[in-house]
């Protein structure tokens, strides 16, 4: 199983930026798909999440200015990123694993829900 992730630059505040995220050697149709970041010095934080049913889950900080989404024939999780702020500069990974949304201990925006990781693409929010 492999995970790309592109789409990272250095932007502006307010700007906006597309990630991409590329798997392969597996079959995404009931596998949920995270979104992490890592800021210098910060522990990973879970960004967004969506399930094998695309319903979706943000952390409150970006909640209205990012979307998640995913094309499972074309094996793709997005994550568009608008209004960015430089508190939004980190390394971005993206990962899955098996949905398991029955859990009474599920956590979208826990890394322990996820299972492969990418390698991460940076961005750097600045002036």
């Amino acid at each position: 199983v492999q995970l790309v992730e592109s789409g990272g630059g250095l932007v502006q505040p307010g700007g906006s930026l597309r990630l991409s995220c590329v798997f392969s050697g597996i079959t995404l149709d009931y596998y949920a798909i995270g979104w992490f970041r890592q800021a210098p010095g910060k522990e990973r934080e879970g960004v967004a999440s969506i399930g094998s049913d695309s319903r979706t889950y943000y952390k409150s900080s970006v909640q209205g200015r990012f979307t998640i989404s995913r094309d499972n024939a074309k094996k793709t999780s997005f994550l568009q990123m608008n209004s960015l702020k430089p508190e939004d500069t980190a390394v971005y990974y993206c990962a899955t694993g098996p949905d398991t949304y029955f859990s009474s201990s599920y956590h979208p925006l826990g890394a322990d829900e996820y299972d492969y990781w990418g390698q991460g693409t940076r961005v750097t929010v600045s002036s």
